[in-house]
């Protein structure tokens, strides 16, 4: 699968291999300059004149009608944050839990930290579950549904684990909760943007975050809290500004309606600009596309890599089970040199861990070629 990839010119041009889009992925050039254009503009037009608060709700506006064409929401379901963190503490945080409640969550020690610590902070007055899972992160749905009852208040999952790669059965567990009438929240940072043409609504979830550095190429510090319209009354904001909210009959507070109740002060107007573009552009390549190009290059390094003497593979074998991330561990050497190593060689990949087994992650995107990774295999081989 070849993409044209002229707009990607300015970063394609380094003389680095980048393999790890599942911690933060290059910027478009397209995207780059679309942000250089509105930063002009607000500075032409005047940060705080009519002309350029009529451009920016139009931006914002943009924005969420592509952003709800990517997951399948309505465009008022679509709450700018700043990243996927945010977005999970603001139902850990504005969630109510009366006596006796329960969170259930998968796993700790395998969970990502931004999916684990929130919950875990509210285990002093709430009961924390969490369901056991195998060594690439899977549980066992029987398992999971031992841990539901009337006083489960949420179930906390991510799509896809950042570690192995695998792709949790979010729409099965999104069946049984909806029958249950139980909230369902959905960390999907390492879905949006790889796994293809997916309709996020077939999770049936209540509240879902991601943000827009990882897969979708976005710029820092910008991602998106979905919070189904249904769902929004079940939420108090966690913060609370002019933007959100309204003084009625005496100092008494009422708040807007979504997207506004949970967007209290400024939003960082360029990456709305970059991210827009960038979503803008993965549409238009099509996302089934990417998804076989990356998964091509993953079953390529891990066909490449496993041929190396003392390498060890982790993550599902089925490519329907997993994305693009390869996690691996080349005998007792230690993942943070072997990381070093290959940054001194151009080759960026990343340390994560497996519990308590630290890995090497590699994690292609559309843009890295075959070249990349027969490279990086080469690089590997020579440590």
């Amino acid at each position: 699968m070849n993409f044209d990839l002229d707009t990607y010119g300015a970063f394609i041009g380094s003389n680095k291999i980048y393999l790890n889009n599942a911690s933060s992925s290059l910027l478009p050039l397209k995207s780059i300059k679309a942000m250089t254009d509105f930063i002009i503009q607000y500075n032409e037009s005047g940060p705080d004149s009519i002309d350029f608060g009529v451009n920016l709700a139009e931006r914002y506006n943009q924005l969420r009608q592509t952003i709800s064409k990517l997951i399948r929401c309505r465009p008022e379901e679509v709450i700018l944050t700043q990243s996927t963190t945010e977005g999970i503490n603001t139902v850990a945080g504005g969630l109510s839990f009366p006596k006796n409640s329960n969170i259930v969550i998968r796993g700790t020690t395998h969970e990502h930290h931004s999916n684990y610590y929130p919950w875990l902070r509210l285990a002093k007055s709430v009961e924390l579950r969490s369901v056991s899972n195998d060594t690439n992160g899977f549980f066992e749905i029987s398992e999971f549904e031992k841990l539901l009852d009337e006083n489960t208040r949420l179930v906390s999952l991510s799509h896809a684990l950042y570690n192995t790669g695998a792709i949790m059965p979010v729409e099965q567990i999104g069946k049984i909760l909806e029958e249950k009438n139980i909230p369902y929240f959905l960390d999907a940072a390492q879905t949006v943007g790889c796994i293809g043409d997916y309709d996020f609504s077939r999770t049936k979830c209540s509240f879902m975050a991601f943000n827009g550095y990882k897969w979708l190429c976005g710029p820092m510090g910008i991602g998106i809290f979905y919070c189904k319209k249904d769902s929004a009354n079940l939420l108090e904001p966690t913060q609370i500004g002019g933007e959100s909210a309204m003084i009625y009959d005496n100092d008494k507070i009422a708040y807007k309606d979504i997207p506004d109740k949970f967007q209290a002060g400024f939003r960082n107007y360029p990456a709305v600009i970059g991210l827009e573009t960038s979503v803008s552009y993965l549409l238009h390549l099509g996302l089934d596309n990417i998804r076989k190009k990356v998964i091509s290059l993953a079953n390529l390094f891990r066909d490449e890599i496993a041929k190396i003497p003392d390498v060890t593979l982790y993550g599902p074998e089925d490519q329907e089970r997993r994305t693009s991330i390869v996690p691996f561990s080349i005998g007792k050497k230690l993942p943070q040199e072997v990381v070093e190593q290959l940054e001194k060689r151009g080759i960026v990949l990343a340390v994560r861990e497996i519990s308590d087994t630290k890995i090497v992650r590699a994690a292609p995107h559309f843009f890295n070629t075959e070249t990349d990774i027969l490279k990086t295999v080469d690089a590997i081989k020579k440590l």
